[in-house]
């Protein structure tokens, strides 16, 4: 008997230390405007980690990252994991509401952010509204009553306003810490310790922090980008995401573990991501979802760019992934399993899947994850039935920070993850999703709970009751779509419902249209609102 695969399974800090040691002149990742190689990635983060431990801040101490794609995210994400500490990378696309119970729930000691370009968004005005005591502080030394772990926010780059430290006072923190005491950080840094808290929607009234561990968020994205995606010296791999969604920052980890070159932006933009593969070479892909393949697909130079291609990772429904195959017949198209809770991809297509088989199938188990379906007594289905697909393995979080309830609800005794994911496996292991059990949307991406939404329309005074139901959308998937009972006596319209949202809460959450119900017009299964009714009133309303 022969084994020809093992895992090199390394802490985040170690995958670049790694790679820079051994290609430190190759570019590491490569933005539209700028680059940087590993070296100067290493460095920055190294800046970031003496920073870190200057101020005085602990081993295992939770660091909030607001940033979009650029230097200061990456050498920020990096920097905390060379100080062996946990990273809590924020959506740069919440607003107060979701910040604030973030920035709280998950304890961030320190804050890193960006203001050098403002042109699509200034986080420090989302801080501020997220942190209204902020404004009554003349020190940058917080002690704030909605934030009670919090002592710092920095600026990686751009003005400090009050309360803020500019990099400048950041880096003269660290001038008295050396490389010598970062690098004993990260060798003190174990493979289970917690790397990361990316907070997700669930079905509860806020997100929910996920606590992946350094091997969660290794194993898997190295040893795919290494052996299952590699198709010369070392591959030039595109994503579309942002790098604070599991479904971006699991493939670029991959990328620097396996030394490769990673190109992103600060925000997609279809004709800026053609011209940066066409630059650079892309040799694999990560678009993820067809709200990011499908503009890329109507440039015109975008089959040109991509001669060099060989693997793709997407999921979409089958006509889409037929038309990838015939755009790009040199190409490896894989579909795929993933969420927030198992680190990334679950299952992935095997190599010697027919165009079919890919085209309306999403993968098998990858190696060394267990799964079964089951049906709601938590036996097991026979093949090609519908159930829940349970997971098991290195990849699965290590519940949810703070909330012990939904952490045992999550994760069983023996350590299986219940996904609320309807899924059927064929006999050879197949599997094909058929939906959400919980009540989630899935928005361009990203995860929305129904729940979340519903009750912050519930904090206008006017709502009484409001329900969330997922309208399709050619575009996103599916888009939010309320239907409300207002209080008596008060009048409101759906626009101004649609206005209290924007700008308070992420935009992919807030409602494209409102329906108004009297008490007695909701449809009731039992004790509940029936929202398969709703869904059907709405396929009537808006077909």
């Amino acid at each position: 008997m022969s084994f020809n695969s093992w895992s090199a399974t390394a802490t985040l800090g170690d995958l670049l230390v790694r790679s820079a040691n051994r290609f430190g002149s190759r570019k590491a990742i490569v933005f539209s405007e700028s680059e940087m190689t590993y070296a100067e990635l290493l460095d920055g983060s190294v800046a970031v980690a003496r920073g870190i431990i200057g101020l005085g801040i602990a081993p295992r101490s939770h660091i909030g990252l607001l940033a979009n794609n650029g230097h200061e995210l990456v050498t920020g994400l990096f920097g905390a994991w060379l100080a062996n500490c946990v990273a809590v990378p924020l959506n740069a696309r919440h607003k107060a509401h979701e910040l604030g119970f973030i920035i709280d729930n998950s304890q961030i000691v320190l804050l890193l952010s960006a203001a050098g370009d403002v042109t699509h968004v200034d986080f420090r005005d989302n801080i501020a509204s997220a942190l209204p005591s902020l404004a009554c502080t003349s020190s940058n030394k917080l002690e704030l009553p909605e934030a009670a772990a919090l002592r710092n926010i920095v600026l990686l780059s751009g003005k400090a306003p009050q309360g803020f430290m500019d990099a400048k006072e950041f880096a003269a923190a660290g001038d008295k810490v050396t490389a010598d005491d970062v690098d004993h950080r990260r060798r003190c840094t174990k493979l289970r310790d917690i790397a990361t808290i990316i907070y997700t929607s669930g079905t509860t009234a806020n997100p929910k922090g996920c606590m992946l561990t350094h091997e969660a968020m290794s194993r898997g994205p190295v040893e795919r980008a290494e052996k299952r995606f590699r198709s010369g010296e070392y591959d030039v791999t595109w994503g579309g995401g942002p790098l604070f969604h599991i479904g971006s920052l699991a493939p670029f980890i991959g990328s620097i573990g396996a030394s490769g070159t990673y190109l992103t932006d600060t925000f997609f933009n279809p004709e800026r991501a053609v011209a940066l593969m066409a630059r650079n070479g892309v040799t694999a892909m990560w678009p993820w979802f067809p709200a990011i393949l499908q503009p890329l697909l109507d440039q015109p130079n975008f089959v040109a760019a991509t001669e060099k291609l060989r693997s793709m990772l997407l999921i979409g429904p089958e006509t889409l992934v037929n038309r990838v195959q015939q755009f790009l017949p040199q190409a490896e198209i894989m579909q795929a399993c993933g969420m927030t809770e198992t680190a990334g991809i679950f299952a992935l297509s095997d190599p010697d899947e027919t165009p079919t088989q890919r085209a309306t199938s999403n993968g098998k188990a990858v190696p060394g994850i267990e799964l079964r379906i089951v049906d709601e007594r938590g036996f097991d289905v026979p093949p090609n039935a519908v159930g829940e697909v349970l997971v098991r393995g290195y990849c699965v979080m290590e519940g949810y920070y703070r909330d012990k309830t939904k952490s045992a609800e999550a994760l069983d005794k023996d350590g299986w993850l219940h996904t609320g994911d309807l899924y059927t496996r064929s006999t050879e292991g197949r599997l094909v999703f058929h939906g959400r059990a919980k009540d989630m949307l899935k928005v361009g991406g990203e995860n929305v709970a129904a729940i979340e939404v519903e009750a912050f329309l519930c904090s206008h005074p006017a709502v009484r009751i409001a329900e969330i139901v997922g309208r399709p959308d050619q575009r996103l998937d599916e888009v939010p779509v309320a239907f409300v009972e207002l209080m008596p006596g008060t009048q409101v319209s759906a626009d101004d419902l649609i206005a209290h949202c924007k700008g308070r809460i992420a935009g992919y959450k807030v409602p494209r249209a409102v329906y108004f119900l009297n008490a007695e017009d909701w449809p009731m299964s039992a004790t509940k609102v029936n929202k398969r009714a709703l869904r059907a009133w709405l396929a009537e309303l808006a077909p």
